[in-house]
């Protein structure tokens, strides 16, 4: 890596006042590429490697820093995608700015490439040392079923979890609620014991339920989207898999 601010990013968009994706109000910095193949990904046009916008991590920042008045109360940077770990130099680029500035930083991720092999080992540890809080989704905890959702394993996700959790950092975790598919009770359980492993890393368990709002982007890209059938959830199938995963004593995150 170059100097402080130099490292090139992929980026597809950004958003100045993110409300959903980490604590306080959060600028969102949305990454370029993705390798899974998601059936009910609302973003398919980050998937791809190329295309997005190339900007520093300098030029990045200073857009961010000039909303830093509205980020009282834990508010900061999030960064998100595609799938940000695949520009891993970036982040750690644009994080270090953050911490020498004291701005909050927030990685959102799926954890597909991570690996404890190198070279990505190493700079996930630089990026743990330079990240407040990871928002990871897991997508299903049967590897069977996370298979056929994503087209990846979830082995790797798991372990990332763990890692993060070995190493005392802040963690939310997201489950989609995906009728048929991912409500299923066996499942959520076997999510909700794994998630108890991860001991006080672990501040949110969030059940976001699947919706439908980004079928026209799959439809707009000539790719088929294959759940079409599939409504989303109602209230009552929501809060059975809040109760089954107790996700509501995770809600008092800590400031």
């Amino acid at each position: 890596m170059g100097a402080l601010g130099s490292a090139i990013g992929h980026i597809h968009s950004v958003e100045t006042f993110g409300a959903a994706d980490g604590p306080g109000v959060r600028y969102i910095v949305f990454l370029q590429g993705c390798h899974m193949r998601c059936k009910y990904c609302h973003n398919p046009e980050t998937w791809a490697m190329t295309g997005g916008t190339d900007r520093t991590a300098q030029e990045v920042f200073d857009d961010a820093y000039k909303y830093h008045f509205y980020w009282s109360k834990g508010g900061g940077i999030t960064v998100s995608g595609g799938e940000a770990m695949l520009q891993l130099d970036f982040v750690i680029d644009l994080f270090r700015i953050c911490k020498k500035k004291g701005v909050n930083t927030c990685l959102d991720t799926s954890a597909n490439p991570f690996t404890r092999e190198e070279p990505m080992f190493s700079k996930f540890k630089e990026l743990l040392e330079v990240t407040d809080l990871f928002l990871l989704d897991i997508k299903e905890i049967n590897d069977a079923k996370h298979r056929d959702l994503t087209g990846c394993t979830n082995s790797n996700i798991l372990d990332f979890a763990k890692f993060v959790s070995e190493n005392h950092k802040r963690m939310w975790i997201r489950y989609v609620l995906v009728p048929g598919i991912t409500a299923i009770d066996e499942d959520m359980i076997g999510l909700k014991e794994f998630v108890e492993t991860l001991g006080e890393s672990v501040e949110r368990f969030e059940v976001l339920p699947y919706h439908t709002l980004g079928v026209f982007k799959w439809e707009n890209l000539g790719i088929p989207y294959k759940l079409l059938d599939v409504m989303p959830p109602t209230l009552e199938e929501i809060a059975h898999a809040q109760n089954l995963m107790e996700t509501e004593k995770y809600q008092g995150y800590k400031k």
